[in-house]
């Protein structure tokens, strides 16, 4: 039991339904009932980890999420996050909340990540980091791949906000649980592909309007291609770099 995780759960679900959200769930059987398990979850948009939680609610059981320092440093956010025993990644010391992870799972929780690592502004499956194979294999549990298609629609990168009362369809496919296995890289390349075929089988029952901004490019939308999205991704990045070292001056 865990009562502060269960009240917010409770506090999303009345969002969900004031926003009208249609959610469709599949293959919530395959989340373990008990166990650890890396829950390795595609990311497209800011809600994301929010409808991840849902699936994993058939066997009563809660995701914790491995999320950036920044989101823990907030004054709102950053109580809420210790309260819910998420893991706080800081990206100049990341080894310590990798350490954090691999031992919630071994205590038998479920650990989030997103091997992606930031938002797909193409919405296709990106290149993958090592870290949830990594952690599974160092803490000897499954991998549970959960793809979630139209959360971009609620609130994405590069787009405003749709947080009021807009019916959007969220799809959801839960794979079955992929049991570790080495190299990394391997295991890596395993779950990407399966997290890709989860995505297409989602999309063939989702209407995708032609040049919706967030219709992949390759469903005739109007989001960039994979290799597009790439570009601005290290752009942005250098932006970044560029901006700290001035400020270091």
């Amino acid at each position: 039991m865990d009562p502060l995780y269960k009240t917010i759960i409770g506090v999303a679900r009345t969002v969900f339904a004031v926003q009208g959200l249609k959610f469709k769930v599949r293959g919530a059987e395959n989340v373990p009932a008990t166990g650890g398990a890396v829950i390795a979850v595609n990311h497209t948009g800011y809600m994301d980890f929010t409808y991840a939680g849902l699936p994993v609610r058939t066997p009563k059981r809660y995701i914790r999420f491995m999320a950036k320092k920044e989101v823990f440093d907030n004054k709102i956010t950053g109580p809420i996050m210790r309260g819910l025993k998420h893991i706080e990644v800081d990206r100049v010391a990341g080894a310590d909340s990798y350490h954090q992870a691999v031992e919630a799972l071994r205590r038998g929780e479920l650990v989030g990540v997103y091997p992606e690592a930031t938002i797909s502004r193409s919405f296709e499956i990106k290149e993958f980091k090592s870290g949830a194979a990594r952690m599974a294999i160092e803490a000897g549990v499954p991998i549970v791949p959960i793809v979630i298609w139209g959360a971009q629609r609620v609130w994405t990168k590069g787009h405003p906000k749709r947080l009021g009362r807009t019916k959007t369809p969220i799809s959801i496919a839960v794979g079955k649980p992929i049991e570790p296995f080495e190299p990394a890289p391997e295991l890596t390349a395993v779950l990407r592909k399966t997290m890709q075929e989860l995505l297409l089988e989602l999309q063939k029952d989702y209407e995708h309007p032609a040049g919706a901004y967030w219709v992949p490019a390759r469903l005739g939308g109007g989001a960039p291609t994979l290799e597009e999205a790439t570009a601005l991704d290290v752009a942005e990045a250098e932006a970044r770099v560029a901006a700290r070292k001035a400020q270091s001056e």
